[in-house]
């Protein structure tokens, strides 16, 4: 007599939908995909500018069907928050790692500014990043993310000064800096970074 097959039974969540096994790999596949496009998106900004952004030019750099990025994004609108989401999430995730790290002392700010002269020698992704921080300023309902940016480089300076000027001094440098980085032959390195840090913060 064959064996009858069992399937692994649904799992309710609290709201009360049922999940399969095959459901969740759906799930995980689809959120797959959102990132693939995301990264791909950035690939865009970096070479052509937020102006190149387009389903098909995403979905093309993905290596996705030309559907794939107006399926798991509608508009461009999307993709584009979804990007600047996710640049915002990472620098502020970084930033305030370095900020638990720190004991308010000088070899924090020797972290920070290893960090800084990192990310302004690969200045791909940081053009896109600045390119995207740039179109907040015109469309205020892209300023959710910027502002999580800001607060992650506040939470960093309270670890140094009490201050709330010597604080704002520092976003505008750190901003100020990286974006100098991409208009110059030569970006800042780790020495001069940490040269201007130390005069704001000790």
């Amino acid at each position: 007599m064959p064996q009858r097959v069992r399937l692994a039974p649904a799992t309710p969540t609290p709201g009360g939908t049922v999940h399969t096994p095959q459901t969740d790999g759906r799930l995980l596949k689809g959120e797959r995909r959102k990132e693939e496009l995301i990264e791909a998106t950035l690939q865009v900004v970096a070479r052509e500018g937020v102006a190149g952004v387009s389903h098909r030019a995403v979905a093309r750099e993905a290596g996705l069907p030309a559907t794939a990025a107006a399926y798991h994004f509608t508009s461009i609108d999307d993709l584009l928050t979804g990007a600047l989401t996710r640049c915002m999430e990472q620098d502020a995730d970084r930033m305030l790692r370095l900020a638990e790290e720190t004991d308010g002392g000088p070899e924090g700010i020797t972290a920070l500014a290893e960090l800084l002269a990192k990310v302004v020698n690969g200045p791909g992704r940081l053009l896109a990043e600045y390119e995207l921080y740039l179109l907040a300023a015109r469309r205020p309902e892209l300023r959710g993310p910027t502002r999580h940016w800001l607060e992650a480089i506040a939470a960093y300076g309270r670890r140094y000064t009490d201050d709330p000027v010597r604080v704002r001094a520092l976003k505008g440098v750190i901003d100020g800096l990286l974006l100098q980085g991409l208009l110059t032959d030569t970006p800042p390195n780790a020495a001069e970074f940490e040269a201007v840090l130390r005069h704001v913060l000790l």
